[in-house]
């Protein structure tokens, strides 16, 4: 049976392209990995995997293989799906990635509540404003803010986040105010690196979308970096209400160009696409969204 148990690590490392990843996907040392895959080879009497100091590859044998094994793979973790969404309490390890500022501010603060709520979850959360690969990566669901890219997972709204332009009275006081988006051309402006619309800032008028290219000489992949020379008076940033609003309600920071204002983005819930989605993703799901809601995040 202890061949049939390494299948699973063996579509892991191939799809994750390297023992440590697949091994920080799984929760086992990269030496633990290197030995199983080894054992699985010496059963069937060829190697699968081509392997130097620097890459991993497949042999030919080891192609033909993954190709048969993943799908059976793949069905077994949906059998054990369709199981988990019977079961009447959600159980077993819980996987996620969440922006760093938002997770910090928004979720964290909620784990407690939710670990008590659900005490047979072991629940792992990653923070990062990278977009990460959910699959390769392990996770069972994913926060992300703004526009989707078109991909096979699944996204659930969990919450609407309205953005402002806004910049500091100190910097107003010396630069002055744009009176309309195109009028930013003239100003510094802090960019953030991760932002999914790339530096183009997009605003509605009358008379239609204006879509302005700002200039700035501050670019940084941290909204509270972004947030902090705002307020120190670097220049004008693009920010979510969500950080700033304690700002804007003690004068702190002013909000710039409000008739031309920015589109309404999501926060959201994402997840791989399953023919079961287990029962510790969906309460996962339904909590946030019922706490987020709550809390007016937007």
């Amino acid at each position: 049976m202890e061949q049939f148990s390494a299948l699973p690590i063996f579509v892991t490392v191939v799809e994750c392209g390297s023992f440590s990843a697949a091994g920080q996907k799984l929760g086992l040392s990269k030496s633990a990995i290197s030995k199983r895959i080894t054992q699985l080879e010496q059963h069937l009497g060829i190697q699968l995997l081509q392997r130097t100091t620097r890459s991993l590859s497949l042999t030919d044998a080891g192609a033909r293989y993954f190709e048969y094994i993943r799908p059976a793979v793949q069905l077994t973790q949906e059998g054990l799906d369709a199981i988990s969404e019977l079961q009447q309490t959600p159980r077993g390890n819980l996987r996620i990635s969440v922006p760093m500022v938002f997770g910090r501010r928004y979720i964290a603060p909620l784990i407690a509540e939710f670990l008590r709520r659900y005490s047979d979850i072991q629940l792992q959360m990653q923070m990062d404003d990278k977009t990460t690969d959910l699959i390769a990566g392990g996770f069972d669901l994913a926060i992300r803010i703004g526009e989707l890219p078109d991909s096979s997972l699944i996204a659930r709204k969990i919450a609407p986040c309205l953005s402002v332009i806004c910049a500091s009275p100190t910097y107003l006081a010396q630069h002055g105010s744009p009176l309309t988006p195109c009028g930013l051309t003239q100003h510094n402006c802090l960019f953030y690196s991760y932002f999914q619309d790339g530096v183009e800032w997009s605003f509605h008028s009358p008379d239609g979308v204006q879509r302005v290219q700002p200039k700035g000489n501050y670019q940084v992949n941290n909204s509270d970096a972004i947030h902090q020379a705002c307020l120190d008076g670097l220049g004008i940033a693009n920010l979510p209400r969500f950080i700033i609003e304690p700002d804007l309600q003690a004068g702190r920071l002013q909000a710039l160009l409000t008739d031309y204002p920015l589109p309404e983005h999501g926060i959201y819930a994402v997840y791989p696409q399953r023919k079961y989605l287990p029962t510790k993703v969906t309460v996962l799901i339904e909590f946030l969204m019922e706490r987020l809601a709550s809390d007016k995040v937007g």
